[in-house]
């Protein structure tokens, strides 16, 4: 037995000597390439004069011996703008030596991007190059691109009297924007807002931005990066704050602006006693989308709202509670793709505890006329309103598409399509995925992307009352559609055209 066990101790001895041997044989052939994970690193748009997140590029080596990398050199040296760490090792001057890869293992190489301040309003484009210069004499390349925004960093800003911020390059904003009671800010159409995280822009004052469809105003965070491939930072959401008006602030206008990525999107505070009855905002043509909290979030104030898409949110899409609200031939949609555990579409309120008086509030006026209020879930219009003495509670839908219960009340619902699909597909057209009435978009979700023109087949589209156009001016959606163009003015902030329509239409329901 002991001379058995000596045997298999010998055989198991050799093999470790063997494998070792093995695991530790290097080659110098020409033929022996390392492979990477890209051939090109890319760092899409950085601000200047900040440091890019780090991005990470493999280098893997298939071959059955190792390979001996005699040095890794950044072509720019010491003066480019891209900075490396290879397995631990930091390229200082952009040259290091001396890297092992064995056989069918890998190293990893952290890489950076630093890049100048300028004086442009476009990004700037750079480039440099990786080699690798192996023991055999070798030499592989990976190329490394980035482009430079250079912004107008506004920190910790307090104004106190009126300003006006041009079209150029993206505003950076730190700490918060505050306009104070007297003030007014006026954004030029075109403008950027680049808010970094948890930035707010809070308005005492006045908040005037007037983009045009050609120059839209944009709010949105500062990650210009990815979190996937298919995902930009952008798409996702609390990216920075949100915009917030305080209770004296009146007669602020939000025009062709596009709000999204936010903790919320636009929040009005209840009036103070001495603005009341006038309006605290008129928004019209513009979108809030894929935000943490509610999207449009109002209590015991005056807005108009028209043409104007608010859609996927995590809390409420839209909530009001008391005070005097129209909209018109807006889009509430609550399809939010990062959770199922959403608000309501629409949350309508004039109390929040009918067991205190002083709970409720007065709910003038709440008007959703040309709307479509749709959602994922089988009823997104919600409310908690409570009959209290005489204290009025008005509320009216009309022409508008609702996924919502059937209404006996004829008086507040007239002209009313009801969405009440929860298939699959619709039976009728196998080809149209029709979950949740999601059918009457054009793009739901693909690679996180929506588009909420209505579908050629959708129920939204003739619904809307032609009348309320001129009474709204409000001839032309927001993407310059005439609502007229086929005598019959769809439901919601978009027109059915087909050259609005996404080209790969057709394909993108198939492959669902």
């Amino acid at each position: 037995m002991r001379k058995i066990l000596g045997i298999l101790v010998f055989l198991v001895l050799l093999v470790s000597v063997a494998s070792c041997d093995d695991y530790d044989r290097w080659t110098t052939s020409p033929s022996a390439r390392l492979t990477f994970s890209a051939d090109t690193v890319s760092f899409d748009t950085v601000i200047t004069g900040l440091s890019s997140p780090t991005k990470t590029l493999h280098v893997f080596n298939h071959n059955n011996d190792g390979v001996r990398i005699k040095s890794v050199r950044i072509v720019g040296g010491a003066s480019s703008h891209f900075r490396a760490n290879v397995d631990g090792q930091y390229l200082g001057n952009g040259i290091g030596e001396d890297f092992e890869v064995r056989r069918k293992d890998s190293i990893y190489i952290k890489l950076e991007v630093l890049l100048p301040e300028g004086d442009n309003d476009e990004p700037v484009h750079y480039e440099d190059q990786m080699l690798f210069t192996l023991e055999s004499g070798v030499v592989q390349t990976v190329c490394l691109k980035a482009d430079g925004q250079d912004v107008i960093v506004m920190k910790g800003e307090v104004l106190t009297a009126d300003r006006t911020l041009e079209a150029g390059r993206p505003y950076l904003v730190y700490d918060s924007l505050v306009v104070e009671e007297g003030a007014t800010l006026t954004l030029s159409p075109g403008v950027v807002m680049m808010m970094h995280d948890s930035v707010s822009i809070n308005v005492r004052g006045r908040l005037q931005a007037e983009g045009t469809l050609e120059q839209p105003i944009t709010f949105r965070g500062d990650r210009l990066d990815r979190l996937f491939d298919n995902l930009p930072y952008d798409n996702t959401t609390n990216r920075w704050g949100g915009i917030h008006f305080g209770a004296k602030s009146v007669d602020n206008i939000l025009t062709q602006c596009d709000i999204h990525s936010g903790q919320y999107g636009v929040r009005l505070d209840s009036m103070a006693q001495e603005v009341l009855g006038q309006t605290a905002l008129t928004m019209r043509d513009c979108v809030i989308h894929n935000v943490e909290g509610c999207g449009f979030e109002a209590r015991d104030t005056k807005a108009l709202v028209i043409g104007t898409q608010i859609s996927n949110t995590l809390g409420h899409t839209v909530t009001l509670l008391g005070g005097y609200y129209t909209f018109v031939h807006c889009t509430i949609a609550q399809y939010y793709p990062w959770s199922y555990d959403c608000g309501d579409a629409l949350n309508i309120a004039n109390t929040t505890d009918e067991t205190r008086e002083d709970a409720f509030h007065y709910l003038e006026k709440a008007e959703f006329v040309n709307c479509v209020i749709m959602g994922r879930a089988e009823d997104v219009v919600m409310g908690k309103i409570e009959e209290y003495q005489d204290l009025r509670c008005d509320y009216l839908f009309k022409n508008c598409y609702l996924r919502t219960v059937k209404s006996d009340d004829t008086e507040r619902f007239v002209n009313i399509v009801y969405d009440t699909d929860t298939l699959d597909f619709k039976k009728d057209d196998p080809d149209r995925p029709g979950r949740y009435g999601s059918s009457n978009f054009a793009l739901m979700g693909t690679d996180y992307l929506y588009d909420f023109t209505p579908d050629s087949l959708s129920g939204i589209r003739g619904l809307a009352d032609a009348v309320i156009i001129s009474r709204y001016n409000c001839s032309v959606d927001r993407n310059g559609v005439n609502r007229m163009s086929d005598g019959a003015p769809d439901a919601g902030a978009y027109e059915f055209h087909p050259a609005m329509m996404p080209e790969p239409k057709a394909v993108r329901r198939r492959q669902h």
